[in-house]
């Protein structure tokens, strides 16, 4: 089994994995990073969006073979200190189950950092493909404004 480098969290990690294993099982099966949530596995839902240099992907369709070598992100990787996003989903009232959050908050990170004050546009252009079937939407989208201010 190839052994494979990456950056997780600001860690470097060695890992054993078959090329064509999605990273979602490396971080939560191999790594122990169960924050990430596995959704659908078909790139559909969002549950498993990480930061891959930065950019938001969904690890159950990125292989390990594409992931080695780069800088991944995970939910985990936010927690040290809460983040003026955390704090504005928590403020807002946000999660109902939760399943999909820590993909939500991964997906509303990247846009944060791409355009520090979106409009609604943006947020629903951004936060379009992560799937919540608690229907908070509108609550995602106050959170990503009021983050936006307060950030």
């Amino acid at each position: 089994m190839p052994r494979y480098s990456l950056t997780v969290n600001g860690e470097r990690q060695e890992v054993d994995a078959p090329p064509d294993m999605p990273l979602l099982w490396v971080l939560r099966d191999v790594l122990g990073l169960t924050g990430t949530k596995f959704g659908c596995g078909k790139n559909l839902c969002g549950a498993c969006t990480v930061h891959i240099d930065g950019s938001p992907v969904r690890s159950c369709m990125t292989r390990m073979s594409r992931a080695a070598d780069r800088e991944i992100t995970t939910i985990e990787g936010l927690a040290p200190r809460l983040t003026a996003l955390q704090k504005a989903w928590i403020a807002e009232g946000v999660p109902q189950c939760g399943y999909c959050q820590s993909g939500q908050i991964m997906a509303a990170s990247a846009l944060l950092v791409a355009n520090p004050d979106p409009d609604d546009q943006a947020i629903d252009a951004a936060m379009s493909r992560n799937i919540c079937r608690c229907g908070t939407y509108q609550r995602i989208r106050k959170a990503i404004h009021r983050a936006a201010r307060e950030g």
